[in-house]
């Protein structure tokens, strides 16, 4: 049976102090569940009001669940962020690549030490605020994208199991995020112009570079065109990423242009960041990428050469593509049009229309 349309049942809800999580709870009450409040803190080095805002976000849950006469919890997965995520990130950092940490953040904290928490209490689901939707055919429960397309956030869900997806709810995947604030503010509740949560996934906002050299010496280098001339120095080639314009320290008039300057790639052996002028340069294209840890929801790996959509980072449009060279740990996804700034660390993700199919990590980009 689809959770979406379950019966009455136990349902235990993340409640984050947001907005969205908020309004899931109210709406899963309203349809007759018996719901529980989970707050989930999992950071505590440096948690302050100037940047992890935990205890804020806890006196705003609590409020809320207050409001809807529903109990809330307070649990601290912070051991399993720092072992399952965290050290993830170092590491993907350390290697010279730039990780998404929301995506392994759900796969690994929200969708299953929360779901084993959850079902410790007797849960017979688990919702969160996700802009996604799940659909079950026959014995398949299908991943799909949430309603507002301006807020679908499949893409941070693309690791989840058949297991995960059966015991999950989403309740407001259907609804756009203005009709989200409108309930809430409808009900009055204390957080419903509270703006959306941008930084880390529970580490809050900060400046990232002084966050990220707390647990990352720096490593000072070149700068290089393409063609090894020298343009600058960097901090750290941990402390860029592909695309990035901003903090590279070089003025825009290299050679007579004025165009901006660009990340395109990372020498790791000899400690080089390299970079070019123009947004549209040739060396920020890529029409293939490789992609490695693959993850299919249906347990069931897409068919090569078949015509799908992709995208390469949070809020891209969906690019048409193939997939090729298919094995269980590889695939290579070659798309329609050349994209953009394709990112070593982060994560491709695949569609066929709304249903997200699974993906990868961006283990590079296959030369032109």
């Amino acid at each position: 049976m689809n959770p979406e349309s379950a019966k009455k049942s136990r349902v235990v809800v993340g409640l984050s102090g947001g907005v969205d999580s908020s309004v899931a709870a109210y709406l899963l009450k309203q349809q007759g569940h018996e719901v529980v409040g989970l707050f989930m803190k999992n950071w505590e080095d440096d948690d302050t009001d100037e940047y992890c805002s935990s205890r804020r976000d806890f006196l705003d849950a609590a409020s809320v669940a207050d409001v809807l006469g529903i109990p809330i919890e307070v649990v601290n997965f912070s051991a399993e962020y720092k072992d399952r995520v965290f050290s993830h990130f170092l590491a993907e950092y350390r290697a010279g690549r730039t990780p998404n940490p929301d995506v392994l953040c759900n796969a690994e904290i929200k969708f299953k030490a929360f779901l084993d928490h959850a079902t410790q209490l007797g849960a017979d689901h688990i919702a969160t605020g996700h802009y996604a939707q799940v659909r079950q055919i026959g014995d398949t429960f299908q991943l799909l994208k949430g309603e507002d397309g301006t807020k679908d956030q499949s893409y941070f869900l693309y690791r989840l199991n058949q297991q995960q997806l059966a015991n999950a709810m989403f309740p407001v995947g259907h609804l756009y995020k203005r009709e989200v604030r409108a309930i809430a503010r409808e009900l009055k509740l204390p957080n419903s112009a509270k703006k959306d949560s941008t930084g880390i996934c529970f580490i809050g906002e900060r400046p990232f570079r002084e966050f990220l050299n707390r647990y990352l010496p720096r490593e000072p280098g070149e700068i290089q065109t393409p063609d090894g001339k020298v343009i600058g120095q960097h901090i750290g080639l941990m402390y860029y990423t592909i695309g990035q314009r901003q903090g590279l320290g070089i003025g825009g008039t290299r050679d007579g242009g004025d165009e901006p300057w660009f990340v395109c790639g990372k020498d790791l052996t000899r400690n080089i960041l390299v970079a070019v002028q123009g947004h549209d340069h040739s060396a920020l294209l890529r029409s293939s990428l490789k992609a490695i840890d693959l993850t299919w929801i249906s347990g069931q790996p897409p068919h090569c050469n078949w015509v799908y959509a992709a995208k390469t980072r949070y809020r891209q449009a969906d690019a048409p593509c193939a997939i090729s060279a298919l094995t269980p740990d590889y695939c290579q996804v070659d798309f329609a049009q050349e994209q953009w700034a394709v990112t070593p660390g982060q994560s491709v993700v695949i569609y066929e229309s709304k249903v997200c199919l699974g993906g990868g990590v961006i283990a590079g980009s296959v030369p032109d």
